[in-house]
């Protein structure tokens, strides 16, 4: 409950006056049926009428004869019609009454509810661009997806909607017992000796709910991991006939995850007639020990009280089924709220000083000093030592998985390095606001990422504010602007998802154009392997020649061009850099860089 009351703090006074306007329901409900059994034993003759005024005492019979007083002023100086009239309005007005504040702790609840999943929809959101990129390398994305909406979701249909019934329901029982004990305290504390056993039995079945659901989620997770992945590679599935080897896995996890659910709606169906039936017990129970109170005859319950205490104890059945119902429920949301608060207490890891350095340009060189860095348990980087010097162009060559890229992500802080530390001007990386920091560096990746949005938004992406002159000085300089002005739209088409509705040479001059226009000074670039046709492949090459210009570059090479015309080659092998120079020297060296061109490992 802590953890739901985190979420609810801002809505502390909409959820006061909701506690109040149920309190007071509660009252005109208990108010209204007390009225009717002594009243209509007075109106059928069932009881004398009472003429002398009694004493108004702290009892259960004092309050019963002065109602019985008044009612029979009533009958006697306006006659049985009148009284009825009177007594009917005033149960009916009662009712009223309770039915607004019903109505409006109701209304009052559902801007409570929806702001509890905006928040937290708008918490996860942070979260997911504050965790590093690592924590998205061991979660699966469709997982991911499901925890933000699906279980989001699930806490508000689970959760907050039985809110309303656990801040209600509760009090209901509270002052229905209260006015037991005010009729008889003996009859009541047997009723409360009985209680704990219906709810133990709740409670046990409540739990087992909790743990299935758990399980549920994580399947779910599963199911939408799998769709995700399907629709990104369909091409793939379809090329390779694998259509019915990807529905035959998906129709196995399905079917278990049904079965799964079929458990557990079967247990939270079960909550509503196993309370209904343990209430009905608890009524025969005190018919046949109240009864015998009143059959004693010796005036410790008279009748129409032990009627009164029927009707008034079988108004807390429904408030019991209803908590019955709501704790199956609030139960199995509460394995929703796990998994939600497993990413938002994910371990942020590259977290920035409390006085962290403020840096707006690159002046001199980066130092990298005994760098080792790991994922898991091996080291993927050993022992890297590295100046780069400002304005100079530096060309990161190896087999795929030496440590190229991860290199390239460490320098701009995606992850943090375990040993060892990397100087901007002298000063570490990890003492600069992490803003600031990524502010210096312009990445353009061999996978290019573009989202669903105009290709004015993803060229200005992060500056929306950027003027249009800016955005066309930025797309010219990428070879992007002749395929962008015959475009019927053109900044203002929609390029759909990641950039589909766009050939590979168009995404790839855009994401230049976004480079571009952020204008930093140190560029990491990683070439694209990908086949472009020879017209495509020029372009991009003259917009990549263009955004080098004057700027710190480190280029994940694929082009024996572009190596060539590098101030420094690094050769990345098993983690470490084995070796360093220009192309004729690493050339004459016949290592690890000779053996790769004579491969033909680059592009020409």
């Amino acid at each position: 409950m802590k953890r739901i009351f985190f979420w609810l703090k801002p809505y502390r006074l909409s959820l006061s006056v909701i506690v109040f306007a149920n309190i007071l329901s509660i009252i005109f409900s208990i108010f209204s049926l007390s009225l009717l059994a002594p009243f209509l034993m007075l109106l059928f003759d069932k009881v004398p009428l009472v003429v002398e005024k009694p004493e108004l005492i702290f009892s259960s019979e004092s309050v019963l004869n002065w109602f019985n007083y008044y009612v029979s002023q009533i009958i006697q100086t306006q006659g049985k019609q009148a009284a009825l009239f009177l007594i009917s309005a005033l149960v009916l007005g009662a009712f009223l009454l309770k039915n607004i504040l019903d109505y409006s702790a109701n209304w009052l609840m559902v801007p409570i509810r929806n702001g509890v999943l905006r928040d937290m929809r708008n918490k996860l959101y942070e979260k997911i661009l504050i965790l590093p990129v690592s924590f998205f390398s061991k979660e699966k994305k469709g997982d991911i997806m499901s925890r933000c909406i699906s279980d989001v979701q699930e806490v508000e249909v689970m959760i907050l909607r039985s809110l309303q019934q656990i801040f209600r329901e509760p009090l209901t029982i509270l002052f229905y017992l209260t006015a037991l004990f005010f009729i008889n305290y003996k009859l009541t504390f047997f009723v409360l000796l009985i209680l704990p056993i219906g709810a133990g039995v709740i409670g046990l079945i409540s739990r087992k709910l909790r743990k299935k659901s758990v399980e549920a989620k994580d399947r779910m997770g599963q199911l939408m991991s799998m769709t995700e992945e399907s629709i990104s590679g369909l091409r793939v599935i379809k090329a390779f006939n694998a259509i019915w080897t990807a529905e035959n896995i998906f129709q196995k996890r399905n079917e278990k995850y049904t079965k799964l659910m079929i458990k557990i709606y079967r247990k939270v169906d079960l909550s509503s007639p196993m309370s209904e039936f343990l209430g009905t017990i608890l009524v025969m129970v005190i018919m046949i020990f109240g009864g015998n109170m009143v059959l004693n005859g010796n005036g410790e319950l008279p009748a129409e009280l032990f009627i009164t205490y029927i009707a008034l104890f079988s108004q807390i059945i429904n408030p019991g089924k209803t908590i019955s119902v709501a704790s199956y429920n609030f139960r199995k949301g509460m394995s929703s709220l796990d998994r939600i608060d497993y990413v938002l207490n994910a371990d942020e890891k590259i977290i920035e000083k409390d006085n962290a350095v403020e840096i707006s340009d690159f002046i001199d060189k980066i130092e990298v000093k005994n760098l080792y860095f790991k994922y898991e348990e091996d080291y993927v980087l050993k022992d890297i030592n590295l100046n780069i010097e400002k304005g100079k162009i530096y060309a990161i060559c190896g087999h795929s998985g030496s440590g190229k890229t991860t290199f390239t992500d460490l320098l701009s802080r995606f992850y943090d390095i375990n040993e060892g530390e990397i100087l901007i001007d002298g000063i570490s990386t990890k003492d600069f606001k992490i803003n600031d920091l990524r502010s210096l560096f312009g990445i353009v990746t061999q996978d290019t990422v573009l989202f669903n949005d105009t290709l004015f938004n993803n060229i200005a992406f992060g500056k929306p504010e950027t003027p249009m002159e800016d955005v066309i000085k930025a797309s010219t300089a990428a070879n992007a602007m002749e395929f962008i002005e015959q475009l019927p739209q053109g900044f203002d088409t929609i390029i759909g998802d990641r950039g589909v509705t766009l050939s590979g040479g168009q995404r790839q001059r855009i994401s230049i154009a976004r480079a571009l226009l952020k204008n930093p000074p140190i560029l990491i670039l990683d070439e694209a392997t990908s086949a472009l046709d020879t017209e495509s492949e020029k372009l991009v090459q003259s917009a990549l020649a263009n955004i080098m210009k004057e700027k710190t570059s480190l280029v994940i090479a694929h082009r024996l061009s572009t190596i060539k015309d590098a101030d420094e080659i690094l050769v990345f092998n098993e983690g470490e850099i084995a070796e360093r120079g220009t192309h004729d020297e690493l050339m004459e060296k016949r290592g690890i860089y000779h053996k790769l061109v004579e491969m033909q490992s680059f592009v020409e």
